[in-house]
């Protein structure tokens, strides 16, 4: 698209995703991630009650009185939005394209995190790692990171989700929160995401389409791979076929929905035909 076709984009995005941060997911998104623990901040004069474990010794000796610590909460955090740019994030059969759906949900995202004052980073994969953003806060680098969403175009079709989550252990070595966006067909990465959501706080939002999960018969029809790009004549008409691809799209939702939660990492489903204010809400709550 040309630039003014994207800029008038962008802004139409960031109005309506930023009216959602600013009414509706501020709070939640505040009171959900907690800061990374707590920082110093002063020492003061021992009171009745304080915890003997927050003496300063050093300051005691020096004064001859007992001081303690004073830390408070570390509030500023870190966002690290990865989303899926393989081939399949074109499919969609009503209203939208999961890549519309993703941009909204990580624009919704960065916005309630830049509430917070936090920093937000951006991590676009295939099989292979295409851009990687670093961290940074303001609404300018929210805008920039829309716009890569919405125009950047990858070099390849296929997925690798454990590179993707091998690449994130390896740059970011603090603490972060991370929402990776993707339709999840794929397998494999349950190690690395293991590895991964013991450093992070992670959350997979699965992204689909409700017409993915089974192929109507239709007789002879030929069809292209999403990532590979490969035409195949398939028979829909062969129960075997509806069956077998049926029972592969279940394999990979379910290995999804199993690994993240052994992981100890946070998930939710998002279908592209449905009001993904109201899932996001959702978890936040159930999360809060």
């Amino acid at each position: 698209m040309d630039t003014k076709e994207l800029l008038k984009k962008v802004r139409k995005i960031e109005i309506k995703t930023r009216r959602l941060s600013d009414h509706i997911f501020g709070g939640e998104y505040h009171s959900t991630f907690k800061g990374r623990g707590m920082t110093f901040s002063e020492v003061r004069q021992y009171q009745f009650g304080d915890d003997v474990r927050n003496i300063d010794w050093n300051v005691t000796a020096r004064y001859n009185e007992p001081y303690v610590k004073v830390f408070e909460e570390e509030r500023e955090l870190t966002m690290m939005l990865m989303a899926d740019v393989s081939g399949s994030k074109l499919f969609g059969t009503k209203n939208q394209f999961k890549e519309e759906i993703v941009t909204e949900i990580a624009a919704t995202l960065a916005f309630s995190a830049t509430q917070n004052n936090d920093k937000i980073g951006l991590i676009l994969f295939s099989d292979d790692i295409e851009l990687y953003i670093p961290p940074k806060k303001g609404r300018s680098h929210v805008l920039r990171i829309i716009r890569e969403l919405l125009e950047f175009e990858p070099k390849s079709k296929n997925t690798n989700i454990a590179q993707a989550f091998k690449f994130l252990s390896n740059v970011m070595k603090k603490k972060a929160i991370v929402f990776v966006l993707s339709d999840f067909i794929a397998d494999d990465y349950k190690h690395n995401l293991k590895i991964s959501a013991g450093k992070h706080d992670i959350t997979g939002i699965r992204i689909y389409d409700k017409h993915e999960a089974e192929i109507p018969n239709l007789g002879m029809v030929q069809m292209q791979d999403a990532e590979s790009g490969e035409l195949l004549l398939v028979n829909t008409a062969s129960k075997k076929v509806r069956r077998d691809y049926s029972k592969y799209y279940n394999d990979r939702v379910q290995y999804f929905k199993e690994s993240f939660k052994k992981s100890g990492a946070g998930s939710m489903d998002c279908r592209v035909d449905e009001s993904y204010v109201k899932k996001l809400l959702g978890y936040f709550k159930q999360r809060g």
